[in-house]
C-alpha cells in the first residue's frame, strides 16, 4: 500500500490530476478526444501554477530572511515550509493508507447524501496524513490516527460544500469546490469576521477591492502596478541591494499577471469536465449537484489573494516577534499566505483590508498553535528521518503546524477516548447541516449577511478568472 502511495505522490498533482481527470470524463460520457485535450490542459495549467509559486517563494525568500536579520529575531522553532511538511506527513504510518482511506470517506458520504464533493485532489491528502501523523504520536495508537485522519477528511468535504457558493460566485469556478487542508479551515474565521465587519460604523463601508482600487487610482491602481510597488517595498524591508529591489518588485509584478493567464489555462480544460459532471449528476439524481474538489493553487491569482499574502509577509513577521509566548520563526511557509488567505477573500468580496486582518488573526492564533505542537511535530520528522536545516532541533511550519484543525485534533487526541468520537460526531453532524443547505446559495448561518456578487474588471477573460486588469 505504501508504495502505490509513494507511487502517486511522486507523480505529483500535474499527472496525476490529468490521468484521474481523463478517467472521470470518460465515464461521464465525453469522447475520448475532448476528455484526453481537457485533462492535458488542466495538468498544463498546474505546471504553469507551480512555475509562478515557485517563482514567488524564490524571490519571497531573500526579502523575508533579510527582514529577519534586520529584525535581530531570536525564535528556536524553525518553520521547515510546507514540501517539509507534506513529505513528513506521507512518510508517516498514517500517510501510507491516507489515499485509501481519503477515498473511502469521500465515496460513503457521497453515497448517502453528506456531501457534494469529489475530491480529486489525492495529493493534498497529505494535510489529512499530518494530523492522523500527530494524533497517532500522541495517543501511541496508529488506529486513532487512521480515525483523525478520516474525521479530518469529513470536516474538510463539509467545509467545501459550505464554502463552494462563494467560491463559485467569485472566482466564477462553476461546479468546483476546495476542499484543501490549508485553505478550508479558515472560512470558520473569515465568516464571523465579515459579520463584526459589516456592523462597524465606517469600516463597513471601505471599498477596498482591487476594482475599486484601480477606479480610484486609473493605472496605479492595476494588480501589476501593485505587485510592483509591493515587491519594492518589500525589497527595502528585507535590507536589499537597490539591484535585488528593482528585481523583486518587478518579478512580483510579473507574478500578479501570470497566476491569473495560468488559472485561466487550467480552467479552460476544467470547465467542460464539471458541467459534463452536473449533467452527468443531474440526469441521474435528480435535484443533487455534484462539486469537483480541487487544490486551492487555482485560486491564488486573483489579485485580492497576492495582494492581501504580500502584505502579510512583514505583518507575520512583526507578530511573531511581538507575540508573547511565541517561539516560531517564519521562513518556510511565508511564500503560501496565498493558500491561507484565497478562501477568506471571497466571504470579504475581495477587500483587502479584511482580508488582511483576518489573515492578522488567523496567524497570531496559528503561531500559539505551532509552538504547542512542535515536540510532536519534531518527533514526527525524527519518525520519518526527516534531516533538520542547519542547527535546527525544534520545528514546526505555518500551514498546517498553525492550522486550527491541527490544534483541535491534538487537543482531543490528548484524551482520545472522549474527544475524537465526539468530534467524529460533530464532523457528522456539521456534514448533516451543510448537506440540507440548497447548493444555489450562500450557506450562511440565520441571521448572518449572504455574499454580494463581487465586481467583475471591465473585460474579463474566457474562462473569466479574476486577472485585475
Amino acid at each position: 500500500m505504501s508504495s502505490i502511495t509513494d507511487f502517486i505522490t511522486n507523480l505529483g498533482a500535474p499527472v496525476v490530476l490529468p490521468i484521474l481527470i481523463f478517467v472521470f470524463a470518460l465515464v461521464l460520457g465525453q469522447r475520448p478526444g475532448r476528455a484526453f485535450r481537457s485533462a492535458l490542459l488542466i495538468g498544463i495549467g498546474f505546471v504553469g501554477i507551480g512555475l509562478v509559486i515557485t517563482l514567488l517563494i524564490e524571490q519571497i525568500g531573500p526579502a523575508a530572511e533579510g527582514m529577519a536579520e534586520r529584525l535581530d529575531v531570536d525564535l528556536n522553532v524553525i518553520d521547515v515550509g510546507w514540501p517539509s511538511t507534506s513529505a513528513i506527513a506521507f512518510g508517516s504510518q498514517v500517510g501510507a493508507f491516507v489515499i485509501p482511506i481519503g477515498l473511502a470517506v469521500n465515496i460513503v458520504l457521497l453515497a448517502v447524501g453528506l456531501t457534494r464533493t469529489l475530491d480529486i485532489d489525492l495529493w493534498n491528502y497529505w494535510h489529512i496524513a499530518f494530523t492522523g501523523a500527530l494524533v497517532a504520536i500522541v495517543t501511541d495508537s496508529i488506529l486513532w490516527g487512521f480515525a483523525a485522519a478520516a474525521i479530518h477528511m469529513v470536516i474538510l468535504l463539509a467545509l467545501a460544500d459550505w464554502s463552494a457558493p462563494w467560491i463559485q460566485e467569485y472566482y466564477n469556478f462553476p461546479g468546483i469546490s476546495l476542499p484543501h487542508g490549508t485553505s478550508a479551515p479558515y472560512v470558520v474565521l473569515a465568516i464571523p469576521l465579515n459579520w463584526v465587519f459589516d456592523r462597524i460604523p465606517v469600516v463597513r463601508d471601505w471599498k477596498a477591492d482591487p476594482e475599486a482600487i484601480q477606479r480610484r487610482f486609473g493605472i496605479f491602481g492595476e494588480s501589476i502596478i501593485l505587485g510592483l510597488v509591493l515587491g519594492i517595498l518589500l525589497g527595502i524591508l528585507g535590507g536589499l541591494s537597490v539591484t535585488g529591489i528593482l528585481q523583486l518588485g518587478v518579478n512580483l509584478a510579473a507574478v500578479m499577471l501570470l497566476l491569473p493567464r495560468m488559472v485561466a489555462i487550467l480552467m479552460e480544460g476544467l470547465i467542460p469536465i464539471s458541467e459534463a459532471a452536473r449533467e452527468f449528476v443531474q440526469r441521474r439524481f435528480p435535484g443533487r449537484n455534484l462539486y469537483i474538489g480541487l487544490d486551492s493553487a487555482i485560486a491564488v491569482g486573483a489579485p485580492a489573494v497576492i495582494a492581501t499574502a504580500l502584505l502579510m509577509v512583514p505583518i507575520t513577521l512583526l507578530i511573531a516577534i511581538i507575540l508573547p509566548g511565541n517561539r516560531v520563526l517564519p521562513f518556510g511557509d511565508l511564500a503560501t499566505m496565498p493558500f491561507i488567505v484565497c478562501m477568506m477573500v471571497p466571504i470579504f468580496k475581495g477587500n483587502i483590508f479584511r482580508s488582511v486582518v483576518a489573515g492578522a488573526i488567523a496567524i497570531a492564533g496559528g503561531l500559539y498553535i505551532a509552538t504547542w505542537i512542535s515536540p510532536t511535530f519534531t518527533q514526527a520528522a525524527r519518525n520519518v528521518n526527516f534531516q533538520a536545516p542547519g542547527n535546527a532541533t525544534q520545528l514546526s511550519s505555518l500551514v498546517d503546524g498553525a492550522n486550527p484543525f491541527t490544534g483541535v485534533f491534538y487537543g482531543v487526541a490528548q484524551a482520545p477516548l472522549i474527544g475524537l468520537p465526539l468530534l467524529g460526531v460533530a464532523a457528522l453532524l456539521f456534514a448533516w447541516w451543510v448537506s440540507r443547505r440548497k447548493p444555489e446559495e450562500p450557506a450562511t448561518p440565520e441571521g448572518e449577511p449572504r455574499p454580494e456578487e463581487p465586481e467583475r474588471a471591465s473585460e474579463p477573460e474566457e474562462p473569466r478568472v479574476p486577472t485585475g486588469t
